[in-house]
C-alpha cells in the first residue's frame, strides 16, 4: 500500500487512518522524560511519517476481517466480570440529544459498585471536556472531566503527541470545543465560530490572503460552516509547506435533536478533502489514536476493555481496531435489521437494546 516508501518524502495523509503509530513514537519522550523528541521536528515530519508507517497497515473498513455474527447479550454478569474498563459512546448510548436514555444512572452506578473504570468517548467536537462535564451534571450524572474524551481533546492531544511547534498556528474549522482544548494545550489558533459570518466578495483579480504560519488545519463539526472557511483551510493546506490536515471525525450524521439525524462532521471534512485532494489524519473514532491514548494514560490492557456504542462504523470498529471486546446497543442509530443485514461486515461481540439491560440481564442470571 505504501509502494513509494523509498521516495524521500511522503504526504502526511499516509497516516490518515492510523495515527497511533506516530503517537507511540512520541509517547516515549513525552511520558517517560521531559526531553523533546527530535524525531518529530516539524520540518522533518513527512519524512519520519514515511519511516514510521511504511510497515504498518491501515486499520480501516477495507482491511477489516469479517467476524462471526454478533450474539445477543444473555449474561451481562459474565461480560462485566471479564473486563475492568467500559468505554461508552455518549450520543445514542447515554443520551439522545438532550434527553437521558432510561436506566443509564442505575447502570453506571452498578458498574462503579463493581469497581469498573468508566470512560466516555465522543466524536462530537463542539464541546470541550469541561463543557461535557457540565452536560453530564445537567443530566444528573456524576462524571469527572478525567473520564471524558471528546474528539476536540483528541485533536489537541494529537498535536502534543507529535510535538507540534508552539510557534505554528492552527486554523480551526469547527466550534468552541476545539478552541478551548487547543488553548488549554498552549497552541495558537485562529478561525472557529468567528469566521462564520465572513464572506468572500469575488471580483476580477481578487486574491485571498492567508496566514503563512498556519501549520495545521483542524476540521470538526461546524454549524457555522461556509465558503470562506473552505477557501481559507484549502489555502493553508495546499500552500503552507508541511501543513497538516486533521479531522476530529468523519461521522456521516449526528444527533442535534432526538427527532432526526443531521449531517455530521464528515460533510465538512469531505469538503476540505475535495478541494485539497488530501486525506485527513483522523483522531476520533474509529482511528485507534484515542484508544492508544487511553490505554497509555490509565495503564489499561486493551483486552480488559469493552467498547459500548451504537454505531458500527465508528464505535464498534473503534473497539475492534483497538483489540477490545465490543457491545452494540440498539438505542441509537443502528437497528437490528442493519446489524443482521448480509451487507454489514462489522459484527460486534454482543448486542443488546440499551445499556440498562445490564440490570435486567444481571438479575436474570442470579
Amino acid at each position: 500500500m505504501l509502494s513509494r516508501a523509498a521516495t524521500a518524502s511522503l504526504s502526511v495523509s499516509a497516516i490518515t487512518q492510523n495515527p497511533s503509530k506516530l503517537f507511540f513514537l512520541g509517547t516515549k519522550s513525552r511520558f517517560s522524560s521531559s526531553s523533546a523528541n527530535p524525531l518529530f521536528s516539524f520540518s522533518n515530519l513527512s519524512w519520519n511519517i514515511k519511516k514510521s508507517c511504511s510497515s504498518k497497515s491501515r486499520m480501516d473498513k477495507k482491511s477489516f476481517t469479517t467476524r462471526a455474527s454478533a450474539q445477543p447479550l444473555k449474561n451481562a454478569e459474565e461480560l462485566i466480570d471479564s473486563v475492568e474498563t467500559f468505554i461508552f459512546d455518549c450520543d445514542g448510548v447515554i443520551w439522545k440529544g438532550d434527553k437521558l436514555i432510561d436506566g443509564v444512572p442505575e447502570t453506571l452506578d452498578l458498574l462503579r459498585s463493581k469497581g469498573k473504570r468508566l470512560v466516555f468517548v465522543t466524536n462530537n467536537s463542539t464541546k470541550s471536556r469541561k463543557q461535557y462535564g457540565k452536560k453530564f451534571e445537567t443530566l444528573g450524572l456524576s462524571v469527572s472531566e478525567e473520564e471524558i474524551f471528546a474528539s476536540s481533546f483528541a485533536a489537541a492531544a494529537y498535536l502534543k503527541s507529535i510535538d507540534f511547534p508552539k510557534d505554528k498556528k492552527v486554523y480551526v474549522i469547527g466550534e468552541d470545543g476545539i478552541l478551548k482544548e487547543l488553548e488549554l494545550a498552549g497552541f495558537q489558533y485562529l478561525g472557529g465560530p468567528e469566521d462564520g459570518d465572513k464572506k468572500i466578495e469575488l471580483k476580477p483579480g481578487f486574491l485571498m490572503e492567508h496566514d503563512k504560519d498556519v501549520g495545521a488545519v483542524v476540521v470538526g463539526f461546524d454549524r457555522y460552516f461556509n465558503y470562506y472557511k473552505v477557501q481559507y483551510g484549502t489555502l493553508c493546506i495546499r500552500e503552507n509547506p508541511g501543513c497538516l490536515f486533521i479531522a476530529t471525525n468523519r461521522d456521516a450524521v449526528t444527533h442535534l435533536t432526538d427527532a432526526q439525524e443531521w449531517a455530521g462532521g464528515g460533510s465538512m471534512v469531505g469538503a476540505i478533502g475535495g478541494s485539497t485532494q488530501r486525506e485527513p489524519i483522523v483522531v476520533g473514532k474509529p482511528s485507534t489514536f484515542m484508544m492508544d491514548y487511553l490505554a497509555n494514560k490509565f495503564g489499561i490492557q486493551k483486552s480488559q476493555i469493552c467498547m459500548v456504542g451504537d454505531r458500527l462504523d465508528t464505535d464498534i470498529l473503534f473497539g475492534q481496531n483497538g483489540g477490545c471486546k465490543t457491545l452494540l446497543v440498539l438505542s441509537g442509530v443502528t437497528s437490528l435489521s442493519t446489524l443482521q443485514s448480509p451487507n454489514n461486515s462489522i459484527q460486534p461481540d454482543f448486542y443488546t437494546n440499551k445499556i440498562s439491560d445490564f440490570l435486567s440481564l444481571k438479575a436474570a442470571t442470579v
